[in-house]
């Protein structure tokens, strides 16, 4: 190799690095804005990957759709349980995504959804304890583009399936484990789509509010934004320890409210 290719591979790698500092600064910048706006002065533990951990694609084929799935590695006890999960997308426009309020009585926490990425970004996920210290774990994504992505469906189409709930599981026993997932038909708008036909961008219209109980007793109350994908899903483990009623209701921007319920025996 000669003198000058090799100058020129050092200057590339030089300037690879710098982009590479620079991008982690600025990382570490937003985070630490997010970290101050949501939790204050709090201590939040990184790398807890003692407690949970999160699975995402390796490879993500839609960014409008990316399945995420939090998972802890302990049972739920009233002694020591996750009471909350707070999801960050640190370069969504809107970067605190959801957070999930939980009861102790779900055991092993196993919760996925579905998301948008509008940048690549690390995602975080922070695990509140019921001592209320936090813990996180964290991974960082390449997937951009889908907060403005268009909808799967028409308008039209989208409106005459607007609400339909479906509350899905196989045969539970009662005593065992089971898994459950809720999804309701709706656009979910983030107000960044872009309609060809009106040349006008959408108005956000999406849900908010997810309540899960059974029996009346809160399971899951999850709060949402518009990070959350088209016709919104949570599934989740549980264990019904008595035959009875498993019941969400959800809630829009528009304050519209939907109700599913499910008999288990």
């Amino acid at each position: 190799m000669t003198t000058f290719l090799k100058r020129c591979f050092l200057l590339f790698h030089l300037t690879l690095c710098q982009i590479s500092i620079a991008a982690e600064l600025d990382q570490n910048f937003i985070w630490n804005q997010l970290k101050q706006a949501h939790f204050g002065d709090r201590t939040v533990r990184d790398n807890a990957t003692d407690l949970l951990f999160i699975e995402v694609p390796n490879k993500v084929e839609d960014a409008a759709i990316m399945p995420i799935t939090i998972k802890s590695l302990g049972a739920q006890t009233p002694e020591h349980h996750i009471k909350t999960l707070h999801l960050i997308v640190d370069n969504n426009p809107q970067a605190y995504s959801a957070v999930f309020h939980l009861s102790p009585e779900l055991g092993a926490i196993n919760i996925s959804t579905r998301i948008r990425m509008d940048n690549f970004s690390n995602v975080r996920v922070i695990a509140e304890m019921n001592d209320d210290s936090l813990q996180m774990v964290k991974q960082f994504v390449v997937a951009s583009g889908g907060c403005s992505a268009p909808a799967s469906k028409d308008a039209a189409a989208s409106l005459a399936r607007l609400g339909k709930i479906q509350l899905r599981m196989r045969k539970p026993v009662i005593g065992e484990q089971v898994t459950a997932q809720i999804i309701i038909s709706h656009p979910n708008s983030s107000g960044m789509q872009f309609d060809t036909k009106s040349r006008h961008f959408i108005p956000a219209h999406y849900v908010t509010h997810f309540e899960i109980s059974f029996n009346d007793q809160p399971l899951i109350t999850a709060e949402l934004g518009i990070t959350i994908s088209e016709n919104p899903s949570i599934r989740f483990n549980f264990s019904p320890k008595t035959e009875g009623i498993l019941k969400v209701i959800i809630t829009d921007s528009k304050q519209a409210v939907f109700t599913g319920e499910k008999h288990i025996y």
